[in-house]
């Protein structure tokens, strides 16, 4: 027997990646809530993180080949990862 490849069970692939993008939006709801009460930049930036991370996952699903990726989808992705790192930085060095 070959091992299933994912192309033959699409189905388990919607559910995977529509469970993620639920994740992420959770995540995103629970990052929103922390920012609305403290104002941290950091809380926000989680928020915008896992926001860009569920529209990305969710345009996944429309793509033919998802398995192939996408240079704009990683750009986006790595955009949103920057604007962490930016956080945390400016957490760390910008008030003094």
């Amino acid at each position: 027997m070959t091992p299933l490849s994912p192309i033959e069970h699409p189905t388990l692939d919607i559910f995977l990646l529509g469970f993620v993008v639920a994740a992420s939006l959770a995540a995103a709801l629970f990052f929103l809530r922390f920012w609305k009460n403290t104002r941290d930049l950091l809380f926000l930036a989680f928020t915008v993180f896992f926001l860009v991370q569920a529209v990305t996952q969710s345009l996944v699903l429309g793509y033919a080949h998802p398995n192939e990726g996408s240079i704009g989808l990683f750009l986006l992705r790595l955009l949103s990862v920057l604007v962490i790192l930016a956080a945390i930085l400016w957490k760390n060095f910008g008030k003094g």
